[in-house]
């Protein structure tokens, strides 16, 4: 069994395999633009490459000139669109649940079982999202009680994605 690849004592639900079978997908309303913060989501999802194909989707976000209502109906209207038919989702939220590091590893090894091998995390834009698109999440994720930017919450989002598939490697990568 796969399970006594792992020296963590966390048993993993699934069997990571070096040919990419897992996927990982993080639909996020706005785009990055600054540099640095576009190198560092490059460097995560190079390193993510050894456990699992990585799919970042960006969709346009609304300008704040239009009213709240509207703009997060249609951000969720093109987040929708760019799910696959079935697709559950993991919505990143402030009043999300939180965990450590390896209880997120476990959670993520869940959700990929869950998900057929598959995760999709949506990050919504700086408004939010919409109450009807939080209702359709299989999941609300909290990455901290402090206020992020969605650039940086995009980065945090893959780096702990990789410590936890390190994680459930046995790896030393989380200590």
């Amino acid at each position: 069994m796969c399970a006594s690849r792992w020296r963590s004592g966390i048993a993993p639900a699934t069997c990571w395999t070096s040919d990419r079978s897992m996927r990982i997908r993080i639909l996020a309303c706005g785009r990055i633009r600054e540099p640095w913060q576009r190198g560092a989501v490059d460097e995560y999802v190079r390193r993510l490459s050894r456990f699992a194909s990585v799919d970042m989707v960006e969709v346009d976000d609304e300008p704040d000139s239009m009213p709240e209502a509207r703009a997060l109906r249609e951000e969720a209207d093109r987040i929708r669109n760019r799910l696959r038919p079935g697709e559950r989702f993991i919505l990143l939220d402030v009043d999300g649940e939180s965990f450590d590091s390896e209880r997120f590893a476990r959670r993520l090894d869940r959700w990929l079982v869950e998900g057929g091998a598959q995760v999709t995390f949506v990050i919504g834009s700086s408004r939010g999202v919409d109450a009807g698109l939080r209702r359709e999440a299989a999941g609300r994720l909290s990455l901290s009680p402090m206020t992020l930017t969605h650039a940086m919450a995009r980065i945090l989002l893959l780096e702990q994605c990789y410590r936890a598939f390190r994680i459930l490697g046995g790896e030393r990568y989380h200590k």
